[in-house]
C-alpha cells in the first residue's frame, strides 16, 4: 500500500521521512514558481545554496561571468545580485543557457532539508499538472511520496498547504487506495476552500499581503497561474535541472 504524507513546514521532516520516496517540494510564493520560470525559460541548471555567503562563495569558485545570482532576503533581492525571487525577471532572454545560484528564505532551505530522498521535485501551481503525472506515476510503481511545504520563516503557510491538498485530492480520486497522514487531510479541507479561486488564495494570505505590501503585487498573479510553466525540475546531484518528458510516462 503506497503512502501519502505531507508536511506543512521543513522542520517537521525526519531523514526517515524522505527516505526512498519521492519528495514534491513546495514554495508557491516565490521559489518553486520562480525555479519552474526559470528552468522553463532554458536556465541550464539552478543550485540551491543556504546563504548569500555560500552564493558569493560559489560563484567565485566557478569564474567571473559563469554563473547568475539569485537571492531574496526578507522578500527583497539581495544586494549585488543578478535577481531576486520575483519569477517574472526571470526570462528567456535572461537566463537561456545560464547557471544560477540562488538563496532564498524559504524555499532554499527546504530543498537543501530533503536531500536524503530518492527524488526531489520543485512543485507550485504553475506546473501542477506535470508535477501530478510524477507523483501519481511514482505511486502506481510502489514509490511513497512526501510533499514538503517550505512554509514561511519555518511557520504554517496557507498558500502551500493548499498546493499540497490540491496534489493530494487529485490523486487519492485516482488512486483511491493511497495511504495519507492528517496533515494531508488537513490540506485537502484548505484546498476545498481555497483550490478554485488561486488568486484570491495569494492575496489573503499572509504570505501574500506581505509580498504585496513590499511592492510584489504582480507576483502573486505570476504565482496564481495554473499550469502556465509546465515543467518538472528536479532536485539532483545538488543541482535543479529539468526532467526530460521520456522519464515523466
Amino acid at each position: 500500500m503506497s503512502r501519502l504524507d505531507v508536511y506543512f513546514t521543513p522542520q517537521e521532516v525526519t531523514p526517515a521521512d524522505v527516505a526512498n520516496r519521492a519528495v514534491a517540494v513546495i514554495d508557491v510564493l516565490r521559489a518553486s514558481t520562480t525555479i519552474a520560470t526559470a528552468i522553463a525559460n532554458g536556465a541550464r541548471a539552478i543550485v540551491p545554496l543556504a546563504s548569500s555567503e555560500e552564493v558569493v562563495s560559489r560563484a567565485t569558485s566557478l569564474g567571473k561571468g559563469a554563473a547568475k545570482l539569485a537571492g531574496e532576503r526578507k522578500s527583497q533581492p539581495i544586494a549585488g545580485f543578478d535577481f531576486g525571487n520575483s519569477p517574472q525577471d526571470f526570462t528567456a532572454e535572461a537566463v537561456e543557457g545560464k547557471t544560477i545560484l540562488m538563496t532564498t528564505t524559504n524555499g532554499t532551505s527546504a530543498i537543501l532539508a530533503v536531500q536524503g530522498a530518492r527524488d526531489v521535485v520543485i512543485a507550485s501551481y504553475v506546473n501542477f499538472s506535470a508535477v501530478l503525472s510524477m507523483l501519481r506515476a511514482a505511486l502506481r510503481g510502489g514509490t511513497d511520496v512526501a510533499i514538503v511545504c517550505a512554509g514561511q520563516d519555518r511557520r504554517f503557510a496557507l498558500e502551500d498547504a493548499a498546493c499540497a491538498g490540491s496534489f493530494v485530492r487529485q490523486i487519492a480520486e485516482a488512486q483511491p487506495s493511497v495511504e495519507t497522514n492528517d496533515a494531508a487531510q488537513a490540506a485537502m479541507l484548505i484546498d476545498k476552500k481555497f483550490g478554485r479561486s488561486l488568486k484570491k488564495l495569494v492575496q489573503t494570505s499572509a504570505h501574500g499581503i506581505a509580498l504585496a505590501d513590499a511592492g510584489f503585487g504582480e507576483d502573486l498573479l505570476a504565482c496564481a497561474r495554473l499550469d502556465s510553466v509546465p515543467v518538472v525540475p528536479v532536485y539532483q546531484d545538488r543541482q535543479i535541472t529539468k526532467l526530460g518528458t521520456e522519464r515523466i510516462r
